[in-house]
């Protein structure tokens, strides 16, 4: 899961990036680049995340997609 997201991820903002980046903070996701790796992660893991998930808490660095995304998957 977690390749997955850094490969999305660096395929949507055209930069390099580890699991423990800032993403929002640091302007690597914006709300444009956010919006696409969520339909990416939807698609992959076949679920839905509502728009009020759509938050720093869940999505600032890799490993807390996962975290979150895993709570979704469960």
């Amino acid at each position: 899961m977690e390749n997955f997201i850094i490969q999305q991820i660096q395929e949507i903002a055209f930069t390099q990036v580890k699991k423990e980046d800032s993403l929002w903070q640091s302007k690597v996701l914006d709300s444009i680049t956010i919006v696409e790796l969520i339909v990416e992660l939807e698609t992959e893991y076949n679920i839905s995340i509502p728009f009020k998930d759509i938050i720093e808490e869940n999505f600032e660095t890799v490993s807390r997609m996962v975290k979150y995304i895993s709570s979704k998957v469960s």
